[in-house]
């Protein structure tokens, strides 16, 4: 957006865009069903309220849900009970890496040389592309051989009995920083939505405005860490077929770790569906409690599946505003009567 679509309606009277502001809440009115505009704080730490007949919600996943618990829009889920929706559905990502460590006299990768994010990925192992039957999970995901250009840190990757330090440690990144295949998004899997990963407003802790901070509980269950396993043991026997003398496995497991990136790339907590009850948007991703109120981004997936949500997510997009400007503003309503 900010190379291609922003410059475009930068020249046009009817556009105006707001930098280094955070959007604090929806706004809504008494009844609590019609959303009248946003309130911001810029930054100068200075509050503004800006009326709007029309919302639209594209934050982050996790924003997404904030503001909408924030805003008091639908009700916040319940875990023991299993029931309403705003937080509920919410999903991760199951990703691990295999390192393959070559002889040196025979093999230059030559690993820095990349453009951005380009390679190949493996699907034998994607979705339902494989027999299930005999290995206790469900799901899948690809493998990923992509060149993002091999930073000298992140992927200073060395053999197993390498010291953590030293002139030994040094000749091993030396030694085998041009001859290691170090997968770009490696072991990249589907996580499945469970009772008990959620999201929903943390009772302790507050931002710097002095709201409740989102909370996120999760942890990996067994499916995950049984698909994982699998996953990442073949692509190991892959990359030891291409001739690696060493394969260094790093799977993931529990419990779910927050201190070690891992994915930014999340769904769920304002999912659409059919049904008010169990989804927080209809399919146009107009919000059931709210109908001036469009929510946009992967909150609105119930399911994280092996590959990132990115593209889906645009085409959702485009979807939900060929909607409002064909159906929603000729009419302005429900555009789903469930």
């Amino acid at each position: 957006p900010q190379t291609t679509i922003l410059p475009v309606l930068v020249r046009k009277s009817n556009f105006a865009y707001r930098a280094e502001c955070e959007v604090t809440r929806i706004n809504v009115d008494g009844s609590g069903k019609r959303a009248t505009g946003v309130t911001f704080v810029d930054s100068s730490g200075e509050e503004w309220e800006q009326p709007a007949d029309l919302v639209i919600l594209a934050a982050y996943t996790v924003f997404n849900v904030h503001l909408l618990l924030m805003s008091g829009i639908g009700k916040p889920y319940d875990p023991t009970a299993n029931q309403v929706v705003i937080g509920r559905n919410f999903t991760h990502q199951t990703i691990s890496s295999v390192n393959g460590f070559f002889d040196k006299d025979k093999f230059n990768f030559n690993p820095f040389i990349a453009s951005g994010s380009i390679g190949m990925c493996i699907d034998e192992f994607n979705g339902d592309n494989f027999d299930h039957g005999p290995l206790g999970f469900v799901g899948g995901g690809y493998m990923g051989q992509v060149q993002t250009g091999a930073r000298p840190i992140q992927t200073a990757h060395v053999p197993s009995g390498t010291p953590r330090w030293g002139a030994k440690w040094k000749t091993a990144v030396r030694d085998n920083y041009l001859s290691t295949v170090t997968p770009g998004t490696g072991v990249h899997g589907s996580f499945y939505a469970y009772r008990d990963v959620y999201l929903d407003l943390d009772p302790l802790y507050k931002d710097r405005f002095g709201r409740p901070l989102m909370r996120m509980t999760i942890d990996f269950h067994d499916n995950e860490i049984k698909q994982n396993a699998y996953l990442t043991d073949k692509f190991a026997e892959i990359i030891k077929a291409m001739g690696a003398k060493e394969v260094a496995k790093q799977y993931r497991k529990a419990p779910y770790d927050v201190t070690t990136y891992q994915t930014t790339h999340l769904c769920g907590g304002a999912t659409m569906g059919t049904d008010p009850s169990t989804s927080a948007l209809n399919r146009y991703l107009q919000s059931w409690d709210v109908p001036n109120l469009f929510v946009m981004g992967a909150s609105a997936f119930p399911q994280n599946a092996g590959y990132n949500p990115t593209g889906t997510v645009a085409a959702l997009a485009y979807w939900s505003a060929e909607a409002i400007k064909n159906q929603y503003l000729k009419n302005p309503g429900p555009l789903v009567h469930a």
